[in-house]
């Protein structure tokens, strides 16, 4: 850990802390509280991905789309208008709904390799950008003049390294870089997650091995053939099980960091909220 003690870290003139866990556990509340105090720089992941190494993808299939229409297609061919996506840090919509869902296409659902191709996209633009963490490090300080840096990383983190390795190449790069900080969350939220995703279940990325096995228990269980899956029925059903398959990922991921509570996070209200809840952390991790 860059930072061996609370008393190291209250003293740190530069800090630098890396935010990861489930979505909807606080990594972008927090991050978003750091950067309103006008001292941190928030580097989103999901951002960095949609932006610079999916948006082609994204506005690519937006514009098949409107291709499909011919008094759209008469204005793209003509560069008449321009279609593109409209991702902010808080609206990570538009790489969603590239990534979407397998199953059958009167529901919306793609054909189950096209949708792995497309996981194969995000997984690879999301270790690219998490590599880029330092360079936006460095640029925050360098560039604007910002003394404190927060990484907000996306749910899907945990799929792309191996946990049980302690060379793993991304999670010592990101490791020698921040100080990593798991959010975990208690059955109450896992609770609470799986209740607002089952209201309104949205694509998420898996490990490829994971994925595969996932599909086919979920076709035997359902009897039914890939391109007559239920889209939505099959991201729910696996929603829960990616919960479970993702808790001890992220708990081997802390060895290298410290702990905090989801209740902890959406405790921290303001700067010195997040010192004082790092520091605590790191007395515990001793």
């Amino acid at each position: 850990m860059i930072y061996t003690s609370a008393a190291d870290w209250r003293s740190a003139t530069h800090k630098k802390v890396l935010f990861f866990g489930m979505s909807g556990l606080g990594k972008t509340h927090v991050s978003n509280v750091l950067r309103d105090s006008g001292n941190w720089f928030h580097y989103n992941v999901d951002y960095r991905i949609g932006t610079r190494y999916m948006g082609e993808f994204i506005a690519d299939n937006a514009k098949m789309e409107a291709m499909k229409n011919p008094f759209l297609r008469d204005l793209l061919m003509s560069d008449s208008i321009f279609i593109g996506s409209n991702i902010t840090f808080n609206n990570l919509a538009p790489v969603s709904t590239y990534l979407g869902k397998p199953g059958d296409p009167a529901k919306g659902g793609l054909p189950f390799a096209e949708y792995c191709h497309r996981q194969n996209q995000f997984r690879e633009a999301e270790i690219a950008a998490l590599y880029d963490t330092a360079t936006f490090s460095a640029r925050a300080e360098a560039l604007y003049g910002y003394p404190h840096f927060v990484c907000d990383t996306g749910g899907s983190i945990c799929e792309w390294v191996d946990v049980d390795d302690p060379d793993d190449p991304l999670l010592c790069a990101l490791e020698q870089e921040a100080l990593m900080v798991w959010i975990k969350g208690s059955d109450a939220h896992t609770a609470e997650l799986i209740r607002r995703f089952d209201k309104a279940p949205k694509p998420m990325s898996y490990q490829p091995e994971f994925l595969e096995r996932i599909w086919n228990a979920y076709l035997d269980q359902e009897q039914c053939a890939p391109e007559k899956v239920d889209p939505d029925a099959f991201i729910r059903w696996t929603y829960a099980q990616a919960l479970a398959h993702r808790q001890p990922r992220y708990e081997k991921m802390a060895r290298r960091g410290v702990t905090v509570s989801a209740d902890e996070v959406y405790a921290v209200q303001n700067e010195s909220d997040l010192t004082d809840m790092i520091a605590t952390a790191l007395d515990r991790a001793v």
